[in-house]
């Protein structure tokens, strides 16, 4: 089973590993770890088995995660059509309450005009607020606070058979 992010923690950093092992650890294949060396993880020497030290691999999945990560600023949320953050269109947004205390911003990309959405918690829509024009909508109900259940449910509320 392949991880989509390894985990940098479970390297152990006063240890040393083989390309097998560090397969094994983060359930990836060998060759992706071969591909980790040609793209900068450094190893002990050129000899064979290749030994990668603990705290080089630490680095190294560490950097690889903080380069790929993209910090919105207040007023943007990421586009993943774009793969960049964008101020929303017209700079307007919709705050969904998912929980009393936090939602989805949403918006939509003024540059694919796809939707775009930021969760955020409800206390920090004021630093959103100085930027965009939000509009609060109300959250959706939860099935059992409807009067009219939907038809294909066999929820019966509070009658007993």
């Amino acid at each position: 089973m392949s991880r989509r992010r390894p985990n940098p923690r479970l390297a152990k950093v006063h240890r040393n590993y083989t390309v097998d092992e560090v397969a094994t650890l983060f359930g990836v294949h060998k060759n992706s770890v071969r591909n980790w060396v040609k793209d900068g993880l450094p190893t002990s020497d050129n000899r064979r088995p290749l030994l990668i030290l603990g705290r080089d691999l630490l680095h190294y999945l560490q950097a690889k995660r903080l380069k790929n990560k993209r910090p919105c600023q207040p007023g943007e949320i990421y586009c993943v059509r774009c793969r960049a953050t964008q101020k929303p269109a017209g700079a307007m947004a919709d705050y969904q309450p998912l929980t009393p205390d936090s939602g989805n911003l949403i918006g939509i990309c003024p540059v694919c005009e796809s939707m775009m959405y930021r969760r955020t918690s409800f206390t920090q829509l004021t630093q959103f607020g100085a930027d965009l024009d939000i509009t609060l909508m109300q959250a959706l109900p939860h099935i059992e606070e409807s009067t009219q259940p939907c038809v294909n449910s066999d929820f019966r509320g509070s009658e007993k058979t």
